[in-house]
Parts: C-alpha cells; sequence; structure tokens
C-alpha cells in the first residue's frame, strides 16, 4: 500500500514538472514570437523598393533587423477612373493605390513623406502598422512643398494598410489616399511563384456610374455610404482584361489584399478558385479552404493558392452587384494545359423545359416598367445611355467585345440574325428568345429572360449594340420600342 502512495505521488509530481516545462517553453515562445527587442543594433541599412499595383516588391534579404529607408511623394492629379470617365484623385506615389512598402518585423524605418508643389492641398500619412501617435499622422503633416520627416519600429508583423488622415479624412482616403505595407517575419513567408497587390476602395462622384466627362467628389453619397464605384487598383478594369495579373496551372499566387473603403466592407472572393490558406485580418491568425474573407474597410487579408486549371479567375467583392455593375473586379489569366481530372468543362448540353415552363423574366412579368415620357436622344447620348446598361444586363453572357461564349451565348458582333430582325432586337429584350438560332453559321439553343427596361432604355441598349458591334449603323427610338411593345 505504501508503495502504491509513493508511486501515485511520484507520478503527480512528474506530470507537473512537464506542463511547468511545456509551460515555459510556451511563454518563452510567445515572448519570442510577440516581442522585438528594441535595444538590438541595427546592422544594415536599404532604400525601400516601392511597386504599383499588382505589382509586389521583394522581400529584403538581409539576416538581421534592418533600417528601411522610405521617400513617398503625394501627388494630385487627374486620371481615368473609366472609359470616357476622369477624376482628380490624391495619391501616394501618383497611382492609386499608393505604393507597396515591404519590411520585416523588427527593423527601424525612416519615413520621408514628400508634398508635391503642385499640389493645392496638405496631407499627411498614417500607417496602420506604426505603434506612436496617429500611426505617424501627427509628425508627418505637411503644406504643399514641404517634406517630413520621422521613424518607427515594426514591432508586429501582418499586412496593413495606410491612409491619409488630414481633415476631413474621409474624403481625402475616398480621393485616392490608401495602400499597404507588409511587415513579415523576418524569416519571411513560404516561397510562392508569383504575388500580387490588389486593393478594393470606393469613388463618390457627381455623376452616376459611366457618366462620361470629369467627375468631381460628392461629399453627400459619402455620408450616405451610397458609391457609384466600387472598383480594384483604383479604377473599372485596372487589373482586368489586357491589365489581368497572368499565372501558369500548376503555379502557387499569394495575394496581399487590401479594402480602403472608406465604408464598405469587402466580401473578398475568387470566382472559380478556393483559398488554400486566409491570414484572418493580414494578421498571424490562419484559415483553411475558405470561399469568401470579410475585408473591412481599413483592414486588409492575405490569401494563398494554387492553379490547377486553365481560364480566367474573376477576383470580385461577393456584394456582386458591386462586381458586374460598379467595377469591384479583377482578373488572374491562368495559361496552361487542361486538366479534365479536376474539371471537365461543358460535357454535354441539352433544352431542358419542363412541362409549363415557360421565359423567365428578370422582374415579375405582371409588373408594369415604369414609362415615363422622356425626350428622344441623340445617338450620342443614347451611345453613352446604351454602354451602361449593356455592361450592367448583356455584358456577362455576351462579352464585352460582343463575341459571345462559343456554343452557349451567341454573339452580337457582325450578328446576320440580328440585323434581320424587322424589330432590330426589340421583341427580345422586351419578351425574351428560346429555342434554336443560328448566328453567323453557328446554331444555338438557349433561353434569354426579357429584361425589364423601359422604352427609352431598350433604345439606348439597341442602339450602342448596333453601332458598337459593326451591325448596320442604327439610331433606335423611344417610340419606335412603344410602338413594337403595342403590337406585340
Amino acid at each position: 500500500m505504501k508503495t502504491k502512495k509513493i508511486y501515485h505521488r511520484k507520478a503527480i509530481m512528474a506530470i507537473w514538472f512537464i506542463a511547468l516545462i511545456l509551460f515555459n517553453i510556451r511563454c518563452s515562445s510567445d515572448t519570442e514570437s510577440e516581442i522585438v527587442d528594441l535595444n538590438k543594433s541595427v546592422e544594415v541599412e536599404v532604400t525601400a523598393v516601392l511597386t504599383d499595383a499588382p505589382l509586389v516588391p521583394p522581400r529584403i534579404q538581409a539576416k538581421a533587423n534592418t533600417k528601411v529607408i522610405v521617400h513617398l511623394e503625394v501627388i494630385e492629379k487627374t486620371m481615368r477612373l473609366a472609359d470616357g470617365v476622369d477624376y482628380t484623385f490624391w495619391t501616394f506615389g501618383g497611382k492609386v493605390p499608393g505604393k507597396f512598402i515591404r519590411i520585416r518585423k523588427g527593423d527601424q524605418v525612416e519615413f520621408h513623406l514628400h508634398n508635391h508643389p503642385d499640389n493645392m492641398l496638405p496631407h499627411n500619412i498614417d500607417l496602420h502598422a506604426v505603434t506612436g501617435p496617429g500611426g505617424g499622422a501627427e509628425a508627418s503633416l505637411i503644406a504643399p512643398g514641404k517634406s517630413a520627416q520621422f521613424s518607427f519600429r515594426a514591432l508586429n508583423e501582418g499586412l496593413y494598410v495606410y491612409h491619409c488622415a488630414t481633415a476631413p479624412v474621409g474624403m481625402h482616403i475616398a480621393n485616392g489616399m490608401y495602400g499597404l505595407i507588409l511587415v513579415e517575419p523576418l524569416e519571411g513567408y513560404t516561397p510562392v511563384d508569383h504575388e500580387f497587390y490588389v486593393m478594393q476602395s470606393e469613388f463618390y462622384t457627381s455623376g452616376t456610374f459611366g457618366a462620361k466627362g470629369h467627375q468631381d467628389f460628392d461629399m453627400q453619397k459619402a455620408l450616405d455610404e451610397k458609391p457609384d464605384y466600387v472598383v480594384m487598383n483604383g479604377s473599372v478594369g485596372a487589373s482586368a482584361g489586357q491589365n489581368a495579373m497572368t499565372v501558369k496551372v500548376g503555379e502557387t499566387v499569394r495575394l496581399f489584399v487590401g479594402n480602403a473603403g472608406p465604408n464598405l466592407v469587402s466580401s473578398f472572393h475568387a470566382i472559380g478558385e478556393i483559398f488554400d490558406k486566409v491570414y484572418v485580418e493580414g494578421g498571424s491568425l490562419i484559415n483553411r479552404d475558405v470561399q469568401t474573407t470579410l475585408i473591412p474597410a481599413g483592414g486588409s487579408a492575405i490569401v494563398e493558392f494554387k492553379c490547377q486549371v486553365p481560364g480566367t479567375l474573376h477576383l470580385v467583392d461577393h456584394s456582386i452587384f458591386r462586381a458586374f455593375n460598379k467595377g469591384a473586379l479583377a482578373q488572374i489569366k491562368v495559361i496552361g494545359d487542361e486538366n479534365h481530372t479536376v474539371y471537365s468543362g461543358k460535357e454535354k448540353e441539352e433544352v431542358y423545359l419542363p412541362e409549363g415552363s415557360a421565359i423567365q423574366h428578370i422582374s415579375s412579368p405582371k409588373t408594369t416598367v415604369s414609362q415615363q415620357a422622356v425626350p428622344e436622344k441623340t445617338l450620342e447620348e443614347r451611345l453613352a445611355a446604351g454602354e451602361i446598361l449593356y455592361k450592367q444586363n448583356c455584358m456577362a453572357c455576351h462579352m464585352e467585345n460582343g463575341n459571345g461564349i462559343g456554343g452557349t451565348f451567341p454573339p452580337l458582333m457582325n450578328s446576320d440574325f440580328l440585323q434581320a430582325r424587322p424589330d432590330k432586337g426589340i421583341g427580345i429584350v422586351l419578351h425574351g428568345l428560346q429555342g434554336e438560332i443560328t448566328v453567323n453559321g453557328n446554331n444555338y439553343n438557349n433561353i434569354m429572360p426579357a429584361v425589364a427596361l423601359s422604352d427609352d432604355q431598350t433604345a439606348s441598349v439597341l442602339t450602342y449594340i448596333f453601332n458598337k458591334f459593326n451591325n448596320k449603323k442604327e439610331l433606335i427610338k423611344g417610340a419606335d420600342v412603344k410602338e413594337w411593345r403595342e403590337k406585340e
């Protein structure tokens, strides 16, 4: 009995001893990962390499904590917001978003902010990576033609937003003054094949989405949190189409994603991919196998994935009308061989018409489209209005260039089918279309839903289609649509 008690006492002591060791190891590990030795001397000095989106600078290769010198210039300039739309941006480095800054935990940063003498306003910078008053804003407020210098130690690793914090702060952010600064672990992240910089933001303009000409900032829309544009990398299509990022099948990708706001939360999603890893809110917490990740205004995320099949990945805010109606879309083109074990593509198509089925309406067929008297537009006015309507209602199926999708959605470009219709396509827009048709020698068998557009809107979108896509040049009038609507 006595032997059992001694054995029991020894076992308890051994358990406590092991627990104490594990506790000390954990505390030591936490201390080492969370605290930078501020007394450790900086042994290396480098000038930061800064890049414009979607490019990311190379990591600093020094083996010790480093003094990193950053020069960033504020430039106010007029640039493209969308095709035919200009805006006077306030920028960090001449582009929106601002330059990507890359440092490491423990680095000493000597920061120089320059306000170009041609600018009209004072500016400063608030870096969320800075531990100090205003994130550096108090030390960096400068008038045009002035420079400011301050220093900070990078204490916490992660991906951080920076922005101007001069009053009114929201206006300075809304006009383009934001970017990302990465504070990576001293040992760096796991190597990947490609790293890209993507940042979402909003613009509040005097005109509606797509309205041509120079647009001014609208404070009331900003206060109401109703942006006309929600974009990736500063403008509509900045990193899409011909500007899309490009990778190869089998390569790994890391995206440094920011959300400048100033108001909206982003539901960041890659159509056609799943995020293998997400560094939640740009910090050290890792989530895996994620479809969509929330990025708050003034926040970030790091996402990683491997590209398994060729095609175009659409990076969107999955508050989806922002993506397809306000510009919140970027693209990655994946090139290489098909991988049918992962994704087959379309294997078969046939018409499915259950008993009682009919063409669907985008709005209830019982709903009458409001038909207010609208003065007839000129050709130029119809083309401008039609372009916006086309992008909102037609582009997803028929593509921006009007070439459609082979075997699925017919082309509008040089369409012999459309040109032969006496109604110039009015009936298709008003009532939809189903059944087999032949367009430019190819057969299509699909269903197009009826679109709830007014007579004036229908005239504009069809005028755009006929003139943009090399069909017979036509100026379709609202009265023409009204006549056909009443006929049918």
